[in-house]
């Protein structure tokens, strides 16, 4: 029985994480985009934006390999899918609104976040160190991306709330864990938290004070 939950949770952290870098992937292949980069930029700006906040993750955690070597298929995948889709941008320009990817990144958001917490509760760290370790997987990727792009990082500006969305959905993924939820109703409550929250803040100019 314990050998199945823990196949389960695997698969469940798995499908978590490619639904994450491939919707963190396509917020850095737009922004590539919008400065005008060729493929090559498109690529590294996609690559970094998918594997920057795990990355970082895995080498504070002293975890390797890093995840994005250990599924090698994941950065192939993203390069295919930066050639296939490149030449038609214009085109989905027009479907790609800003408020899909607003949805979108506020999904790898809680994807990311809430994927990066359970993967250091697993590694039995301390709940603070495991919701930190959850806020720079979801932060981090985008903090890279808009550096490379010349841009002050997002979630550094005071905008809409950001990292606290993904702080406060860490702590709810952990509070039903303690509380004996389900890890598949954990996981999934902790995401819908995060993008219900950022959501919100977008909507309703939600700030931290000055």
């Amino acid at each position: 029985m314990s050998t199945n939950i823990q196949a389960g949770m695997s698969t469940l952290l798995h499908v978590v994480e490619v639904i994450g870098v491939f919707v963190f992937a396509s917020s850095g292949l737009v922004e590539a985009r919008r400065k005008k980069m060729d493929l090559v930029g498109v690529f590294t700006v996609a690559f970094i934006t998918a594997f920057g906040g795990g990355t970082v993750r895995d080498i504070l955690l002293d975890r390797r390999p890093l995840f994005w070597i250990e599924n090698y298929e994941y950065p192939t995948l993203i390069f295919i899918f930066c050639i296939l889709v490149s030449p038609f941008f214009r085109q989905l320009r027009q479907v790609v609104t800003e408020r899909v990817i607003l949805y979108a990144d506020a999904l790898g958001l809680g994807l990311f976040s809430v994927g990066g917490a359970s993967l250091a509760y697993a590694m039995k760290m301390p709940l603070f160190i495991c919701v930190m370790m959850g806020v720079i997987t979801g932060i981090f990727g985008g903090v890279l991306r808009d550096m490379i792009c010349n841009e002050i990082p997002m979630v550094f500006r005071r905008g809409q709330l950001y990292a606290t969305c993904a702080f406060l959905g860490c702590w709810a993924y952990l509070g039903l864990t303690l509380l004996g939820a389900t890890e598949l109703f954990a996981v999934i409550s902790g995401i819908a938290v995060t993008v219900l929250l950022r959501l919100m803040a977008v909507r309703h100019d939600w700030k931290l004070p000055g």
